[in-house]
């Protein structure tokens, strides 16, 4: 991952506000290079979101940022500890919700919770439990077993477990995945709430809602960082002009516009089809014939964050191949 992918520090922050602070991190396995000079900075409360197609090493580098992994190379702060030297003390203070479901499927919530609450030394378990229940809505589930919980339901019991012991950072890898809309919204206004409260989060999502409701993302492809910031950042520095044009048959004009020269990026969507590129006169020159076509209503429109990502990811080179 390249430092010159990383966007500006955020505004207003100083030294004291940045939860971790890495720069030049690398990590292969084998030969296989996973991760490429990585320098990040994130904020305390910010939520930090990675995108990425899979194997691209999001987990990776949620691991490393955080002192779960050392890196080949490199070095940085998470929590004010050395993520070379001080890993163990970075453990201490970091919760990590993964996205299978790791809780006991026969101990009730109530029981799952006063268990992780003793695991950690937590004082007064019972009452900490009660109060997690309270607090992330699982009032009048506490006596359900937790194996018999819906998706979201476990999704909630999960995160109860994980802030238990008051983590300073909170990792979630693909949390909401096979989770529904309901349930992952009402997931995310806990997120927010714990953020507001002074808890950094770092999450790995493939949703593009999701990567919209984080403070900043960065955007991992294949070992490389391709571009970090706000939303609006990333969108704005892309430097991509969109087209959305309708009418016809979308699979065929799908394939048909991404023949032409200087067509970089062409998606369907619904019924319409989002065509772009990097050169606004190239362009221009490729649609031209179609806009002729009396059928088909063309618009020009902002890029999407997924128009953005999806473009991204046909310029990446697939290391694992």
């Amino acid at each position: 991952m390249t430092g010159s992918a990383a966007g500006p520090a955020a505004p207003g922050g100083d030294a004291a506000d940045y939860v971790i602070e890495v720069e030049g991190l690398s990590k292969s396995f084998g030969d296989r290079a996973v991760v490429r000079d990585l320098s990040m900075r994130v904020r305390r409360g910010q939520i930090y979101g990675f995108l990425g197609p899979n194997g691209s090493g999001k987990t990776t580098t949620i691991r490393m940022l955080c002192g779960l992994l050392t890196p080949d190379s490199g070095h940085g702060t998470c929590l004010g500890y050395d993520i070379l030297t001080q890993s163990r003390a970075i453990r201490r203070h970091v919760g990590y919700m993964t996205q299978r479901f790791s809780l006991y499927a026969d101990l009730s919530v109530r029981e799952n919770l006063e268990f992780v609450a003793r695991i950690y030394g937590v004082p007064n378990p019972v009452k900490a439990a009660r109060d997690a229940v309270e607090r992330l809505g699982l009032g009048g589930r506490e006596r359900q077993l937790a194996g018999s919980l819906s998706g979201g339901w476990k999704q909630r019991l999960a995160l109860g477990a994980c802030i238990l012991p008051s983590p300073q950072l909170l990792l979630l890898d693909e949390p909401t995945a096979g989770v529904d809309p309901k349930a992952r919204r009402e997931f995310w206004m806990q997120i927010h709430e714990l953020a507001a409260d002074g808890l950094t989060v770092l999450v790995s999502t493939h949703y593009m809602d999701e990567a919209e409701r984080c403070h900043e993302i960065a955007y991992i492809a294949y070992g490389e960082l391709l571009a970090q910031g706000t939303v609006e950042q990333v969108v704005a520095h892309s430097g991509l002009t969109t087209w959305s044009v309708s009418g016809g048959d979308p699979a065929a004009l799908a394939r048909e516009l991404a023949e032409q020269p200087g067509v970089e990026m062409v998606a369907p969507f619904g019924t319409s089809v989002h065509v772009g590129g990097h050169d606004d006169a190239a362009l221009a020159r490729a649609i031209e014939p179609f806009r002729a076509r009396p059928e088909l209503v063309w618009r020009q429109d902002a890029p999407t964050l997924e128009d953005v990502f999806i473009d991204l990811m046909s310029r990446s080179k697939d290391n694992f191949r």
